[in-house]
Formats: structure tokens, C-alpha cells, sequence
């Protein structure tokens, strides 16, 4: 998914060396205690008006109780990110994972200014675990990929993770989704929630198996201005509009055949865009003429996206007819505070012509609730199939999943999933933007439960766990795929 690119682009950026330092860090202005309220307040009366499971694992005056103690804290000024953990700190109660807080327009456009100084290591979660990625020191003695972590200035792991969780959304109870999250920019969560400090004392395990210490300032890329510019370059062919294109779909999707196996790996980062329908269609014919017995679908990086293409890719695998789900319910399609709500028209449009009031008041999607969507009868796959999951797994791509649940060919691999194996609230989300601060706050308009029998709480389980270690990571394993190879090469060939 994103973590290996954005791994690379954190590394590419951080190993620049040099002897001049680059100039202070930009200081950002505070807004008044006022204003802070104010948007708070407001943005409490815009969730009650249309999120719909406000209530879902948090009570209402459990709830009204955070609020409430956030808004009376605001005594004095604060800077953005500050007024933004407090934000965030009151949505991840609500614990859905499609209600995230963004930082406002203005300050993203400028956030490089703020970037440095940073925390200098990369690190990798889960469990009570941290592990090196990467050391934004050049060629690290003491902290190379894959030394264990086991504290940072004296806060162990696990209080570490709780800290920085706190800010983050998820669905329900699972903190998986939060251990990905956490893992692609360990950096940036640190500055944001911790701060700065001018040295940390890291704690690790050392090659004899010991525990050690070593400490590491903060970073701040330099340039060395006293070195020339190279002359005759060899001039550089700027890649054509059509090499990007393909460039970019390869990011959101790829299929690899392998006939000597006959296996097919197919990667999906999205269900959202990437031309899929045409995609899947050449894919399952290429299977299909290829006489492919096995196919791998990794969704370990799939953050979900339109609920018609995950419909469109379980049709070509499924036995047996499936549906959306039980219910997917919103609470009004009325905006009070829509001038707050963009694009509010949209999703007000999609709503009224989309989507029907019941007997119950509320309003739902019955083709969601009611048909039974068929497997596909061309270019349909009755091999193997083995889909690999993880934290990032979320929202469509977790319903892909839930359409595949018990079939007998079908094998899942991996970790919890971060979305919500019960249900969630997604399918329309617009933005809340706070007028005084510009924060920016997504708000998901339905509640879709795919099943009303299972335990609400967590994600999806996969039939075999295989969690990350730090041996792999050092050795730059995928312990997945060699699971799946396992698997396939342990069948009996006909």
C-alpha cells in the first residue's frame, strides 16, 4: 500500500548530508481560545445532527462528557496542531474509522515549513512491538533495520502506543488499522502528539541480545552549499503523460502470471479508481486462457473505495450469491449546518434520488439491504484463492472479504483487518470545514451493517496469522507470500 512508498519518499527525503543547516523551523501563529470553542461546539452540532452511529460504542453522555471537558480546557490560545489533537483526541471516542481530522487547506499548503526538525527513525508496529525501518542517520551503526526498540526518554512501548493511539480513528476496539497508520510516518505522529525534544534516550536490544541505550538529536535535512553544481550532465528524458499514467495505475493495480506455477498475483490498493472494471474483465480472461489453477489477491494496502467494484471483484470469485449487507441507514438527508458540510448539494442530491425514507424515519439504500448480487458466469475463477490482508485493509476492501468468508476455496492470510468486520459507517463522506480554524473533519453519512449475527467491535480474522518480526524485517521478508507459497507448492498436482 502506501507504507513501502511512503517508506521510500520518507528515506529519499531524510539522507541528505551536508555541512550547512538549513534555517529555524517556522513558528506557527495561535488562534484565539474563542474561535477554538466555537468550532468545537459547532462541530458537536453538526455530528448530532447527521453522523449516524455517534452512539454506536460510545454512549451520549459518555460522549457529551468528552466534549463537554475538551471545550472547558480551552482556556488560552493554541497553534493548529495543538487545536487539532484536542480534535482529534474527541473523534477517535466515536471509534469510526471513516471520521478522521485533516489538518486545515491553509496549513497543508505550507507544511513543509513545519516538517523539521523531526523524530530520526522510522519504526514499524505492533503489539507491544517497535522495530527500526529506517535511521535518518547516514549508514547508522547502532540503529540499522530491524533493531528492536524497547523504549523512547523513558516511556516503554506500550505507553508510547497508548499516547500516540489516542489521536488516531478506528473502527471499534481493533488497533491494528492504528499500528499501520502508526508504522507509515512513526515521525510525523511523535512531533505532532509529543512534541519535540532535543535528544532522546533510545532504548533497543543490542547484536548480543542485551538491552542498550544510545541517544540520537533531532533531524533536519542540510544542504552543502560549498559544492558545485556538476557540469555536462547528461541530459534527463522527462517521462511522457502516457508512461505516468501507466506508472500510476500500476500503483493502484497489477496482475503478474506465473504459468510455471500457474499462479497469478493480482495487487489491489483501491477500489477506487484505476479503470478496474476494464481490469478485472482482462485479468480473469488472461487466467482463464492461461489455465491458472491458483490466484493471490494482496489487499494489505487496500484502503477501500466504491462499493460497486468490490461487488464487481467478488462476482468473479464467489459460489454463491451475496449481498451489501443487513442495513445501510442514514439518520436525515436534511443538512442544518450544510454551509459547513462540502460538498453538501452532492451528497444532498445523491441522497434524496438515491436512497428511500421508511417506516422507521430514517433513510436507507434498500438495493444495498435487498438484492442478491450473483457470481459472475464469464471469465468467472474457481481455483485456489488466497487474499492477503492487514491493518490497512479497511471499508470495501473488509467487505470484499466478508463476501469470500467460509467459501472452501478461499484462504485469508495476514491480520485483523482496520475495518470493521461487523459494519461501519462510510459510503457517503463529505468534509466538515470549521470556519475559525479551517480543520477539516470527515463525516461519513451511512451506517452499513454487513451482518447483523456476528460481534461488533473488531475486523475480519484471517483463516492463518501471520504477524510482522523483526527478522524478517531485517532480511526484507514478506512472510506472507512465502506462506502462500508454501501452500501452493504443498498441493497435489493433478
Amino acid at each position: 500500500m502506501k507504507s513501502c512508498r511512503s517508506l521510500v519518499l520518507w528515506v529519499c527525503l531524510l539522507l541528505v548530508n551536508g555541512s550547512h543547516a538549513q534555517g529555524k523551523p517556522a513558528i506557527l501563529p495561535k488562534l484565539p481560545p474563542a474561535a477554538l470553542r466555537d468550532d468545537l461546539s459547532l462541530l458537536q452540532k453538526i455530528l448530532e445532527a447527521n453522523h449516524p452511529s455517534l452512539y454506536w460504542y460510545t454512549t451520549k453522555d459518555s460522549l457529551d462528557a468528552v466534549f463537554a471537558t475538551a471545550i472547558g480546557s480551552i482556556s488560552d490560545s493554541m497553534d493548529e496542531v495543538a487545536f487539532k489533537n484536542k480534535v482529534a483526541y474527541v473523534i477517535s471516542h466515536i471509534r469510526c474509522g471513516h471520521t478522521t481530522v485533516r489538518f486545515s487547506k491553509s496549513y497543508l499548503k505550507k507544511a513543509a515549513r513545519f516538517r523539521y526538525p523531526m523524530f530520526p527513525l522510522q519504526l514499524k508496529a505492533w503489539d507491544d512491538s517497535l522495530v527500526v525501518l529506517a535511521s535518518a542517520v547516514p549508514n547508522d551503526p547502532v540503529f540499522k533495520r530491524g533493531t528492536v526498540i524497547t523504549g523512547i526518554n523513558g516511556r516503554n512501548n506500550r505507553s508510547l502506543l497508548d499516547t500516540l493511539f489516542r489521536y488516531m480513528s478506528t473502527d471499534g476496539y481493533s488497533v491494528n488499522f492504528k499500528n499501520q497508520v502508526l508504522s507509515g510516518n512513526f515521525p510525523a505522529w511523535y512531533k505532532t502528539v509529543l512534541g519535540l525534544d532535543s535528544v532522546y534516550a533510545i532504548s533497543y536490544i543490542d547484536s548480543t541480545g542485551r538491552e542498550n541505550m544510545a541517544q540520537l538529536k533531532n533531524f533536519s535535512p542540510v544542504i552543502d552549499l560549498s559544492k558545485k553544481e556538476p557540469r555536462n550532465l547528461p541530459a534527463v528524458q522527462r517521462p511522457t503523460r502516457r508512461q505516468l499514467r501507466k506508472a500510476g495505475l500500476l500503483e493502484k493495480r497489477s496482475l503478474v502470471i506465473d504459468t510455471a506455477n500457474s499462479t497469478a498475483y493480482m495487487r489491489l490498493t483501491t477500489f477506487s479508481t484505476g479503470n478496474l472494471r476494464s481490469f478485472f474483465r482482462s485479468s480473469f480472461r488472461s487466467m482463464e486462457k492461461e489455465h491458472i489453477r491458483n490466484l493471490v489477491i494482496d489487499l494489505r494496502e487496500n484502503g477501500g473505495g466504491k462499493v460497486r467494484n468490490s461487488i464487481l471483484l467478488s462476482s468473479y470469485l464467489a459460489d454463491h450469491p451475496f449481498k451489501v449487507g443487513d442495513s445501510v441507514v442514514a439518520l436525515s438527508r436534511k443538512f442544518r449546518y450544510g454551509r459547513y458540510i462540502k460538498p453538501s448539494w452532492v451528497y444532498w442530491f445523491a441522497m434524496n434520488f438515491g436512497a428511500r425514507k421508511m417506516e422507521d424515519g430514517k433513510i436507507h439504500i434498500r438495493r444495498y439491504e435487498t438484492h442478491l448480487f450473483t457470481p459472475s458466469d464469464r471469465y468467472h475463477f474457481g481455483g485456489n484463492i488466497y487474499l492477503f490482508q492487514g491493518g490497512y485493509t479497511f471499508s470495501a476492501a473488509t467487505m470484499f472479504l466478508s463476501n469470500l468468508k467460509g467459501q472452501k476455496n478461499v484462504t485469508t492470510i495476514g491480520e485483523e483487518t482496520g475495518g470493521g468486520y461487523y459494519g461501519n459507517s462510510a459510503m457517503h463522506i463529505p468534509t466538515i470545514v470549521l470556519p475559525n480554524t479551517g480543520i477539516q473533519v470527515s463525516l461519513p453519512m451511512y451506517r452499513l451493517v454487513m451482518d447483523a449475527g456476528r460481534e461488533k467491535g473488531h475486523g475480519f480474522l484471517p483463516d492463518i496469522e501471520i504477524k510482522p518480526s523483526s527478522d524478517a524485517i531485517r532480511q526484507g521478508l514478506d512472510l506472507k507470500l512465502l506462506k502462500v507459497r508454501e501452500l501452493i507448492g504443498s498441493q497435489k498436482q493433478p
